[in-house]
């Protein structure tokens, strides 16, 4: 039975030296990836000309890589490099999804579970994605919890851990709501399913302490300066779902969709406020290179 592997959107592929159209066939069923889940991945994003913090993305996916027990096959700069050249095969209109991946063909001699790090496989898989999140989103807390690093690979941007991020959204949407507010193993709040997460109090922004529990995102970190080289406080703590629910605006951070307000928290309605607004203000200025008083 012929099988549909065509993408929904333009996608190219770089691996093994060459540019595939579409979504080639990469793993096979006896590919340590397909059945032990020795995968990790980045993504960047490319619109209206930039490609912000590339450079930082690259990077961590090769971090990831030694996380899992993989070997880095290229170097961040060739990852670059190689991101630059496959923008140039779409239309240079619709923004873009840059995605490396890592992942492991077979397991080791003593131990089929342990992947072999000398059996990495590369990859870079760009397609079209529009930025999402224009108007706001709703949140519900999840009955789900995010792993400790004790009980599971996060200190990589691994493949594995998105189940659990799945089963959170698709939760949430059978209630009515478009995310999930997520928390670590002690019931505070770490991050959405998909996204990092802010809320603001009295003009004061704050944020889940990087506890490892969830991925510290590379967005996350840029808008925490941005914010602070702005004269705003933000401090990182531990925070309860009772201190959101009490908050003045929420917005999250991430590479997919920059940053976004929050409309609803469970019963709590929201206003997209001033701070998101300003946040998304400066990471566009900074992205662009502009500077406030060029507006």
């Amino acid at each position: 039975m012929a099988v549909d592997t065509s993408p929904r959107t333009t996608t190219w592929t770089h691996v093994d030296g060459e540019w595939l159209p579409g979504n080639p066939p990469l793993i096979g069923p006896t590919s340590h990836a397909m059945w032990l889940a020795s995968t990790v991945f980045d993504g960047a994003r490319w619109f209206d000309g930039i490609a912000p913090d590339l450079d930082l993305h690259c990077q961590r996916i090769n971090r990831s890589a030694l996380a899992m027990g993989l070997k880095p096959v290229k170097t961040p700069e060739e990852i670059e490099a190689l991101a630059w050249e496959g923008i140039k095969k779409f239309d240079g209109k619709t923004p873009l999804y840059i995605k490396p991946m890592y992942w492991g063909e077979h397991g080791t001699a003593g131990s089929v579970v342990a992947v072999d790090g000398e059996s990495t496989r590369f990859a870079l898989c760009l397609f079209e994605a529009p930025l999402g999140g224009q108007g706001g989103i709703s949140l519900t807390v999840s009955p789900f919890r995010r792993p400790s690093p004790e009980t599971a690979m996060t200190d990589a941007k691994a493949g594995s851990l998105y189940p659990n991020s799945g089963r959170m959204i698709l939760e949430a949407r059978k209630r009515g709501f478009d995310n999930a507010l997520a928390c670590d193993m002690n019931g505070n709040v770490a991050e959405t399913a998909s996204s990092n997460v802010f809320m603001v109090k009295d003009g004061i922004v704050y944020t889940p302490v990087a506890n490892r529990t969830f991925l510290a995102g590379i967005t996350r970190a840029r808008v925490i300066g941005l914010l602070r080289q702005e004269g705003f406080e933000v401090r990182e703590e531990t925070l309860s779902v009772e201190q959101f629910m009490a908050a003045d605006e929420i917005f999250t951070s991430g590479n997919f969709s920059k940053v976004v307000g929050v409309t609803r928290l469970d019963s709590r309605e929201f206003q997209q406020g001033p701070i998101a607004r300003k946040a998304l203000e400066l990471y566009m200025d900074w992205a662009f290179g502009r500077s406030i008083s060029e507006e």
